[in-house]
């Protein structure tokens, strides 16, 4: 079921505020997918769901190349391809895509320590590594 990312209703918006794990998918260079658990913090209003990463990670990595390889002359974002999701008891689901870019900012890394302390409700730990995967989302869809 499709919705619009930057208004996607009230219990779809209420389904990602629960503290729930989630799942991101990166595609590697040769174009397979990298599915990793991460936490999302999800900003309907700006159309942005952001993750927290160390800059090393292959997640970080794949995006990165992404970014590079796309070349957006037909219109489409820039950024690389990806995909947040997050399901629970009761066949409730939910999937965020859109393209990625890497914020290494220290006003975006603080600002997405302390989104996902709202969500999640604890602080991360200290990571000087920390960069933000800022995703700018173009399709949302579940059942929540």
């Amino acid at each position: 079921m499709a919705t619009d990312p930057r208004d996607p209703g009230e219990s779809y918006l209420a389904f990602w505020r629960e503290p729930l794990q989630c799942t991101l998918t990166t595609l590697r260079p040769d174009g397979t997918p990298h599915s990793v658990p991460v936490n999302v913090t999800y900003d309907p209003a700006a159309g942005i769901a952001r993750v927290l990463a160390r800059r090393t990670s292959t997640k970080v990595r794949n995006i990165l190349a992404g970014q590079r390889a796309a070349g957006a002359p037909d219109g489409t974002p820039a950024g690389a391809p990806v995909s947040v999701s997050q399901h629970a008891r009761g066949g409730r689901w939910a999937t965020l895509e859109g393209r990625a870019v890497i914020r290494t900012d220290p006003g975006a890394v603080a600002d997405g320590e302390r989104r996902s302390t709202e969500r999640y409700g604890r602080t991360p730990r200290e990571n000087p590594e920390r960069v933000v995967i800022e995703i700018h989302l173009t399709r949302a869809m579940g059942r929540a």
